[in-house]
């Protein structure tokens, strides 16, 4: 059987806008910091991942490399949307997983400023009325805003009004409680690059995106950086007991795209690539959904919350209306414990970073070490990420017993 692999540092910048910094001091910045908390150095790396999306032609891992220490390792750029610093951790495990690295650093970084809410397509050119079979899928006129959106609010907003077709109990109310709660939570994070409450009213009355989401349901885009260091068990015996200590396990990492549905070239498929994701998961970690403390999940917007609490089986199957009415996500409740970190919605959403910031986040739960948001008693916490095109990444972490 492979051994295990521990996150042995993590960090993360705030998020917000730094128009001082460029995307480089971000990233080795994160970097660093996770090195001086890991209690290592550069020239202990064997291996990087460097996660971003729209620097992803720049070799940004050899330059973050230029700033912090160039060894010589081998350097994986890597970008799979939303779930790319996710794709980053998860090569960085690999590569130790095969025996080619016993300790390596996973990056994920991103400078949005105020790019807006972008859609893999983007809008269709002016239509020339030429209605002849053409592109990939032979169409015969671009569908864009005709027949649909490829746009992020859209597609979101498409996804949570077809769950609540297919199952009782969830309206515009059920949405906006996401947003409420997570608000809520960033109130207790320093990271979080909005932290201010809002009443449910104040959400259901504010700007309408694409219903129903309204302005304070869509995550925000913003600058930052998270870092991880990962080492192999049979390396992390040979260090100390402290940092054997602050160690998390890391009990499953996955990572899957989705499959062919029926219906995926109208509307893209948002849960079945995570309920694959995850029933792969918990049979690698041993645990079921009821043995989670806390869960930082994709809230790119708060539909997308709404639905995973089903696909990750954080509730009863269709039962997601009811699950946010009971209260069961919030931080004091009992049970489950959703985005403690004010998700998405109110933390921030680089778009690279997402992925290793969701790994820290668990990583500093785990360890006792969050501070005020800090979940008691939390043993295992499991951090996602979906990017649409698509793909789901899962990481389940569990404290350590040393």
């Amino acid at each position: 059987m492979a051994e295990n692999i521990w996150v042995l540092g993590a960090a993360m910048t705030k998020i917000t806008r730094y128009p001082d910094q460029d995307v480089i001091d971000l990233a080795a910045t994160a970097s660093i910091e996770a090195l001086a908390d890991a209690g290592v150095t550069m020239a202990d790396m064997q291996v990087m991942g460097m996660g971003n999306m729209f620097q992803a032609m720049a070799g940004l891992g050899q330059s973050v490399q230029q700033q912090i220490g160039q060894t010589g390792i081998p350097v994986y750029n890597v970008v799979n949307a939303c779930a790319t610093g996710a794709t980053a951790v998860r090569t960085v495990h690999l590569s130790i997983l095969a025996g080619e690295a016993d300790m390596g650093i996973a990056v994920g970084c991103e400078q949005m400023g105020k790019m807006g809410l972008l859609g893999p397509g983007g809008q269709s050119k002016a239509e020339k009325h030429v209605y002849a079979p053409t592109g990939r899928y032979g169409s015969v006129m671009g569908a864009e805003g005709i027949l649909g959106t490829t746009l992020m609010p859209g597609v979101f907003a498409q996804a949570g009004q077809e769950y609540a077709y297919e199952n009782g109990g969830v309206g515009f109310e059920q949405f906006a409680k996401v947003a409420e709660k997570n608000h809520a939570h960033s109130v207790l994070n320093p990271l979080a690059q909005y932290q201010k409450k809002f009443s449910l009213e104040e959400i259901m009355n504010a700007r309408m995106v694409a219903y129903p989401n309204t302005l304070p349901m869509c995550c925000p885009t913003g600058d930052g950086a998270a870092a991880v260091v990962l080492v192999s068990e049979s390396k992390l015996k040979t260090l100390s007991l402290e940092q054997q200590r602050r160690a998390v396990k890391i009990s499953a990492s996955v990572l899957t795209s989705d499959p062919w549905v029926e219906r995926g070239q109208v509307q893209p498929d948002v849960n079945t690539l995570t309920r694959n994701a995850a029933k792969i998961a918990y049979e690698k970690a041993g645990i079921g959904p009821k043995d989670l403390d806390l869960v930082e999940l994709h809230d790119c917007f708060a539909t997308a919350e709404l639905l995973h609490y089903d696909n990750l089986g954080l509730c009863e199957p269709g039962g997601a209306g009811a699950f946010i009415d009971s209260g069961a996500p919030w931080r004091d409740s009992p049970g489950v414990t959703v985005n403690a970190s004010g998700g998405l919605l109110s933390k921030g959403h680089p778009i690279g970073m997402t992925g290793v910031a969701g790994v820290f986040e668990i990583t500093t739960q785990l360890r006792g070490e969050a501070g005020d948001r800090q979940i008691e008693g939390a043993t295992v916490g499991m951090a996602h990420v979906i990017g649409l095109g698509s793909s789901c990444g899962i990481h389940i972490l569990e404290k350590s017993a040393a």
